[in-house]
């Protein structure tokens, strides 16, 4: 059971980087402090939505995965 969550968080983790490194920068950085917070107010269309959700229900798994690794171990 350890070995098989273990496994699991190893590809969900990888999965996340994955995810993350294909998303779009914003190109806002520090900047959205100085009142230029288009960011927020951008609407995502198509692959970035997409690339967004995948990107919550991959670190939602991540974290279940840690506390049931940390609960079985």
């Amino acid at each position: 059971m350890t070995t098989a969550l273990m496994v699991l968080e190893l590809i969900v983790g990888i999965l996340l980087m994955g995810v993350f490194a294909l998303q779009r920068s914003k190109g806002e950085g520090l900047g959205s402090i100085g009142g230029g917070a288009q960011m927020f107010f951008e609407q995502s269309k198509g692959l970035d939505r997409f690339l967004e959700q995948a990107m919550t229900v991959l670190g939602i798994l991540l974290m279940v995965f840690a506390v049931g690794l940390a609960l079985v171990a």
